[in-house]
């Protein structure tokens, strides 16, 4: 089998320009309605959507990978590193050195790409890690960088690297690549074909022992970062994790050609739908504020307890909506206390309730205004 990095016109993938015409003046229109959104968030949400985008980013990308990290762990160091929080919470090397390479990206998307830049993300990457002979640089191990899965005796091959011994060359070219095709560089590509590609590109080099996926859906970040010279805060990752099966086989698809339409149709459509992801959050956020305004000094304790364990949940609540076991076991209240506790939320307007009786659910009233 031959890969794309073997065919003779690599790395000079094409692509037909036309049907991501559409999705590239969509994701600018669109970053001009976060940016607009954001502007009416409170100091406070301001900061908690921060973090809470990229601690949902640290833990998502992660978890691509198999990797299950601690959220309140990452929150909080993120947290920490921007002096929005002082907890003395102790974190594990895992969890601080993603929320370091992504507080990273975050401070420094307008920095050129650089290898010392891939090094320091790979060594915060990989905290903590003992297992791997080459952190903080590019791998020069003589046997092959393969990505494979099945039985040992029998393992299928859905990728294979170029050799160690390429690295300085290839890498050299991708960090050339990645700053020539820049907002500011000679050869400006698009925000979502640059950030497509970079991605592709990194991970066929894969030019590291671990960190390779994550390092590239990072990249593909600080391309749209650059594109909108800020922080985009997209739910990236997020939302690949819930396409993982077909991100895997577009990945697998393009690994083996240079020609790359199908993998930037269905990388633009899945940041698009990641850019939708965070207008809503954005939004949930400033209608939660809006909501507890209306709500303050309407509510006992207990009721406030529940409500805003159920906020946490985010725009898309509660799955399947709050019972009434849920709030009872959330504040401890006997059966007849939740019964007029939540009747008297609805009430208030603080709940919707949907069925009726045992089947009744609760959802918080927070109606998308988009």
């Amino acid at each position: 089998m031959t890969w794309n990095w073997q065919k003779s016109d690599w790395p000079h993938f094409t692509w037909d320009k036309a049907p991501l015409i559409k999705c590239e003046a969509h994701f600018l229109l669109e970053a001009g309605v976060f940016a607009g959104t954001v502007k009416h968030l409170l100091p406070n949400d301001r900061e908690q959507l921060t973090v809470e985008a990229m601690s949902t980013e640290a833990v998502t990308t992660s978890k691509i990978e198999g990797e299950i990290l601690d959220r309140a762990s990452v929150q909080s160091s993120i947290g920490r590193q921007f002096g929005f929080t002082v907890d003395k919470r102790r974190v594990k090397p895992a969890e601080q050195g993603i929320a370091e390479m992504m507080v990273d990206l975050y401070r420094n998307f307008a920095e050129p790409l650089s290898d010392k830049m891939l090094f320091a993300w790979n060594k915060m990457l990989l905290q903590g890690r003992h297992d791997l002979r080459e952190i903080g640089r590019y791998r020069t191990g003589p046997e092959p960088m393969q990505v494979v899965s099945g039985a040992m005796h029998d393992p299928k091959v859905h990728f294979e690297a170029p050799p160690s011994s390429a690295m300085p060359r290839e890498m050299k070219t991708f960090i050339n690549w990645f700053n020539r095709t820049a907002p500011n560089g000679r050869e400006p590509l698009p925000s979502l074909t640059r950030a497509g590609i970079a991605h592709l590109y990194f991970v066929s080099i894969h030019p590291f022992e671990d960190g390779n996926g994550r390092i590239a859906r990072a990249l593909s970040e600080k391309a749209l970062a650059q594109s909108l010279n800020q922080p985009t805060l997209t739910a990236l990752a997020a939302t690949i994790l819930i396409r993982r099966n077909a991100y895997y086989n577009a990945l697998a698809a393009a690994n083996k050609r240079i020609e790359i339409t199908p993998w930037l149709a269905w990388f633009a459509d899945t940041a698009l739908e990641a850019q939708r992801r965070t207008i809503a959050h954005v939004e949930f956020l400033i209608q939660k504020t809006r909501l507890l305004d209306r709500l303050r000094g309407e509510l006992n304790d207990r009721q406030k307890k529940a409500l805003l364990r159920m906020l946490r949940e985010g725009p898309a609540g509660f799955k399947g909506g709050l019972s009434a076991a849920n709030y009872a076991t959330i504040t401890g209240a006997s059966p007849a206390t939740t019964t007029r506790d939540l009747a008297d939320m609805v009430d208030k307007g603080a709940l919707i309730r949907v069925g009726e009786r045992r089947h009744a659910r609760y959802h918080v009233a927070i109606v998308d205004g988009r």
